[in-house]
């Protein structure tokens, strides 16, 4: 039986060292394949189209151009791709910007490697992998606002979530599966499911992928 083809990978950070030891762990991965270590935003977008990576790990401060700058012009030119952001920093605005230029996942630079490697396989799926700092960061107003009721009982949002509905809705886009969910909070995986139609309904989307855009865009959570 033939071996499945790997994940090809292009690690983007201005330090020489994160990349070697990051390709070096990642190496280990029976399913990864390193095809690039690059060392700025610049080089990335002339690289990309010859190494052809599934996923990009892009680090978000680099001299010269950012990596935000880089991944949405790489995101323009080839959708399909995927990129993780990689980051020192748990910032809102980095991780609004992020967002808005169509990252597939974000992550502290910290993280233990088995976490980076479920966040290349997630993404490469098709999914989005948001540790839960970030998260937590993203839908903390979200929360705020939900408890807001002004004395006549109305509350301030348009829509009306559950609270079983928030929690869900924070974990699928934090890139966690169905099962995942299910096991967290305890439930079935057809309630997850049920779970979700609701809340996509009551947000008026298409699918999973777009509910943290919509937080933003319409003001459910504010990252100013």
């Amino acid at each position: 039986m033939a071996k499945p083809a790997s994940i090809r990978v292009m690690i983007v950070d201005d330090h020489r060292l994160l990349r070697d030891g990051l390709a070096a762990l990642l190496s280990q991965m029976d399913d990864i394949e390193i095809v690039g270590s690059i060392g700025s935003g610049e080089e990335a977008i002339n690289a990309f189209p010859n190494l052809k990576p599934d996923v990009i790990l892009m680090d978000i401060m680099m001299g010269g151009m950012t990596g935000i700058e880089a991944t949405r012009w790489i995101k323009e030119q080839h959708k399909s791709v995927r990129v993780i952001l990689i980051s020192s920093e748990i910032r809102k605005d980095l991780v609004e910007a992020g967002i808005q230029c169509g990252v597939d996942g974000y992550l502290p630079k910290d993280v233990d490697i088995n976490v980076l490697h479920q966040a290349i396989l997630t993404v490469y799926s098709g999914g989005r992998y948001f540790n839960e700092a970030i998260t937590n960061l993203v839908f903390e107003e979200f929360y705020q606002k939900k408890k807001l009721t002004n004395a006549s009982g109305r509350v301030t949002l348009p829509n009306d979530l559950t609270p079983r509905e928030q929690q869900v809705l924070a974990l699928v886009a934090s890139g966690k599966t169905n099962q995942e969910v299910a096991d967290e909070l305890f439930i079935s995986v057809k309630t997850v499911d049920t779970h979700k139609m609701h809340i996509l309904d009551k947000l008026g989307l298409r699918n999973t992928a777009e509910l943290v855009k919509y937080a933003i865009k319409n003001r459910l959570i504010s990252l100013d």
